[in-house]
């Protein structure tokens, strides 16, 4: 039952982001489908491993893929897919107990989430970089193979 929920949740987050972000009004229903996917890839990662960090490279690397495809699929930028898409993945929890710690005058505790919330975050980028590198190989190769055939 949690999983619907955070289901839920993650893709009323994304949606509600792109509102905000202004994508068009016939993508908000794609653009929280993609931060849906990316949440609960994020949720059954980390159940298995408890490391938030691998299980955010691999959430981010399925909003890059599921953008790529949606943003395909519609002539779209990739862009208003991912940004929304990425949201419910980002460590704002983390950084505001970082900076919550250290306005508490505790500098050791601060650090711990500040590290962690910095290396979710790099996490965060590689996945969507190695994503993007990863479909654009696939593309230039299917391409060459238009062009010989």
């Amino acid at each position: 039952m949690t999983w619907i929920i955070q289901g839920m949740l993650s893709f009323l987050a994304a949606a509600g982001f792109g509102i905000l972000f202004n994508a068009p009004r016939r993508m908000l229903f794609y653009c929280g489908f993609v931060g849906m996917t990316g949440w609960l890839m994020y949720s059954v990662y980390v159940g298995w491993t408890d490391d938030p960090m691998q299980a955010s490279f691999l959430g981010a690397f399925v909003v890059a893929i599921v953008a790529h495809i949606f943003a395909r699929r519609f002539r779209m930028p990739m862009i208003i897919f991912s940004v929304a898409g990425i949201i419910p993945l980002v460590p704002g929890g983390m950084a505001y107990n970082a900076m919550r710690h250290t306005v508490e005058n505790d500098y050791l505790t601060a650090i711990s989430f500040a590290s962690r919330a910095f290396m979710v975050s790099g996490a965060i980028a590689m996945g969507l970089v190695f994503a993007e590198v990863i479909i654009q190989l696939i593309f230039r190769s299917i391409a060459r193979k238009k062009r010989s055939a």
